[in-house]
């Protein structure tokens, strides 16, 4: 059975320190009922994603049940989903399998994230650290602190203030400048790309016409990252409505195909089973299409050396060019592959449980021709990549999936 998604909606992401996480989630879901054209009786099952509350606000175990009793969402199946940053995408595909388990006809999926509390710094450093193996965070830390360790700068100090995730992504971006030249003017090439867009979208945290030069004399986070190539802590919330293909309509945006992986212990140079990749390749499969035939992609960049190493793993572009790929333009709203239209993680936002689901909102936008300034022309069939957690050398969950007009 073909899943679709009927109808989206999405708040605006940023700072919203005087709004809750119900009254996020209430506009995300009372935007994509109406674009979907459905009330709030014919939705039959929901799935809830968020990462942030137990430990920001002490609001565990029935998330979702206390955020949409207050809409009449309440005596239908609720589940929970939590997958690090993955849970968006992770809560999209479990909604798809509710559908075709024949569960429901009509499913609701929404992501929401509260992030900023200035009162409460951290716990959301805190949070970040629990994305991975508490017992031995030190061994991961050493680890990737070591990666591409003789390409650091001798005047070089790190940020006494950053996510702990953003120290295992300089690795990973030094170990991929060491094997394949891979150079931080390239990777500035990404995050300048994507503040350029989102300058475009009225949705995103930040934005504006930025160049690599800028990014690169931004303030130094852990080398080669800078602030400019690093999502910000974000608040917001997406939603949307899934039905089975023949019932969502003209507009309706069909799931082809979707790939999920977890990590596996390989070794940190054995690129073609690093879970991206295999995770592509499954979504394809499924699919029934290639990495040549997709117009456009979304990708999670939590910081912009990911955006390189994620169109690799999509097979947007050969294994360790991802760099020139980049910096040539390719990836560019008006190139040959658009990637990141939206303004990416890194100025668009990162509510890390709705990110996933805000990812896909903006791509059935762009297959319904509907994106206004940041309309990819043609656009027929995209792919969204979304990943989160580290676990061993990658990270511990990740979910490509693929949607076709």
């Amino acid at each position: 059975m073909k899943i679709a998604v009927a109808g989206v909606g999405m708040t605006a992401l940023g700072k919203h320190e005087a709004r809750s996480v119900k009254d996020l989630v209430r506009e995300a879901v009372m935007a994509a009922l109406t674009d979907a054209g459905v009330a709030t009786g014919q939705i039959e099952a929901a799935l809830f994603s968020n990462t942030r509350q137990p430990i920001l606000e002490g609001q565990n175990a029935v998330r979702g049940q206390i955020a949409l009793a207050p809409l009449g969402l309440d005596t239908i199946p609720i589940v929970n989903v939590e997958n690090a940053c993955a849970s968006g995408a992770s809560a999209v595909a479990m909604g798809a399998d509710m559908i075709r388990a024949g569960r429901a006809q009509t499913v609701l999926v929404v992501g929401a994230e509260k992030m900023v509390y200035r009162d409460r710094d951290e716990l959301v450093m805190k949070a970040f650290r629990g994305g991975t193996d508490v017992e031995r965070i030190e061994e991961t830390a050493a680890r990737m602190a070591a990666c591409g360790a003789a390409l650091l700068p001798e005047d070089y100090t790190p940020a006494p203030r950053r996510s702990f995730f953003m120290d295992i992504y300089a690795g990973l971006a030094r170990f991929h400048m060491e094997r394949f030249a891979t150079t931080p003017e390239q990777i500035a090439y990404a995050a300048a790309k994507n503040h350029t867009n989102a300058a475009r979208n009225t949705r995103a945290q930040y934005g504006g016409e930025t160049s690599p030069a800028q990014v690169l004399a931004d303030k130094p986070v852990v080398w080669p990252l800078t602030r400019l190539m690093c999502a910000p802590i974000s608040d917001g919330a997406a939603a949307l409505v899934l039905r089975p293909a023949r019932e969502a309509g003209q507009r309706g945006v069909t799931l082809s195909g979707t790939g999920w992986t977890s990590a596996s212990d390989r070794a940190l140079e054995d690129y073609d089973n690093h879970l991206g990749r295999r995770a592509a390749l499954k979504a394809y499969e499924a699919a029934g299409l290639g990495p040549e035939e997709i117009d456009l992609a979304e990708v999670h960049d939590a910081t912009s050396f990911a955006e390189l190493l994620q169109i690799e793993n999509l097979g947007l572009c050969p294994r360790g060019e991802g760099g020139p790929f980049t910096a040539s333009g390719a990836t560019a709203r008006g190139g040959r592959i658009p990637v990141n239209v939206s303004g990416g993680l890194v100025a668009k936002g990162h509510p890390v449980g709705a990110t996933g689901v805000v990812q896909i909102c903006e791509l059935v936008e762009q297959l319904r021709g509907e994106a206004g300034a940041l309309q990819v022309e043609g656009a027929r069939v995209a792919v969204a990549e979304n990943g989160g957690g580290f676990l061993g050398v990658e990270e511990a969950a990740t979910l490509v999936t693929v949607l076709m007009r």
